[in-house]
């Protein structure tokens, strides 16, 4: 299982990309693989401000939906488009092209609060 030791995780799957103030959010390798073959993924919060852990979308997988949750406060401000037509690129690379969308952080101070690749490691029990 992929975890990339220079990213930020959470409890609830996703993984963050810090640049700047801009943070870069998907789901994890572990998370697409316990999804299953991912087939749509929604995100109506584009340019909205969101709290962080509020829902700021959902990923359908053959028998699930799942919402996706805000690691950090911020503005929404890119959602992946290619993902409508290949939601697959979640489960063919969560970390690259399966990337979900970007958030002006409103708070940098939260990103203490995620978890490191080991910290996340414990809570997948890998």
């Amino acid at each position: 299982m992929n975890i990339p030791q220079e990213l930020k995780y959470t409890k609830d799957h996703e993984w963050v990309k810090i640049e700047g103030d801009t943070a870069t959010v998907g789901v994890t390798d572990f998370a697409q693989g316990e999804l299953g073959d991912i087939v749509y993924v929604e995100v109506e919060t584009l340019d909205e401000n969101l709290e962080k852990e509020e829902v700021f979308g959902t990923v359908e997988a053959v028998k699930t939906v799942s919402d996706l949750f805000m690691p950090i406060s911020g503005e929404i401000i890119e959602f992946n488009d290619s993902l409508e037509d290949e939601p697959e690129k979640v489960n063919n690379d969560p970390y690259g092209e399966g990337w979900m969308i970007k958030i002006k952080m409103a708070d940098s101070s939260e990103v203490d609060e995620l978890l490191t690749a080991d910290q996340y490691k414990e809570v997948i029990g890998s």
